[in-house]
């Protein structure tokens, strides 16, 4: 089993989200222990944004590219065979003002690539990265679960499903900055329910 662990936050310590993402990937090993790990820390790491120059060598053909091009495509073609070769892929995703943030908004830009990881029919969408199972920690400040204002879910549910991930289970720390005792109480509850997610 390959388990492939995407850090969202923008800090590299200290991270309630990368907490449940390192706690997730822990109850995946203790049910697999040979599994595999590969890590990647969209902090330490940052991925560049979908700008106009990303969009002109994604739409040159592969053997017309300038240098520079392909080494630009090089970069998100790296993270698509992270996620290709994962059969867990385990996501730590803070909510910064109420949505995810732009380092896995920037992840989900690199890796959703059309005739790669989706591809489109007459019957619409097809995702092509079906077969995988997707863990995710969400760390809030407030407590916005099945509430309006969480747009994170509904974002990531059309993104998951969109590249054919469909088996998605959510782990939430919320309350996150409501004082030491709701803190207390979200980690707990958010401890019970890794432990609860059967791998």
């Amino acid at each position: 089993m390959n388990i492939l662990q995407i850090n969202s936050s923008a800090r590299s310590t200290g991270s309630a989200s990368t907490r449940l993402a390192d706690a997730l990937v822990a109850r995946v090993l203790a049910a697999n222990p040979d599994a595999a790990v590969v890590r990647r820390d969209l902090a330490a790491e940052p991925h560049p944004v979908l700008d106009e120059p990303t969009l002109q060598a994604l739409f040159t053909p592969t053997e017309q590219r300038t240098a520079e091009q392909a080494a630009r495509i090089a970069l998100d073609d790296a993270l698509i065979a992270q996620v290709q070769a994962a059969d867990v892929i385990v996501v730590g995703a803070p909510m910064y003002n109420f949505g995810i943030t732009v380092q896995l908004k920037s992840w989900f830009d690199a890796i959703a690539r059309a005739n790669v990881t989706f591809k489109y029919t007459e019957k619409g969408p097809v995702g092509l990265l079906s077969g995988k199972k997707v863990l995710v920690g969400l760390s809030r400040g407030g407590l916005h679960r099945g509430n309006a204002t969480d747009s994170q879910v509904p974002y990531l549910n059309t993104m998951f499903g969109f590249l054919g991930l469909t088996d998605v289970q959510y782990v939430y720390a919320e309350g996150m900055g409501m004082g030491p005792e709701a803190v207390a109480r979200a980690q707990a509850q958010a401890d019970a329910e890794i432990n609860a997610i059967l791998v």
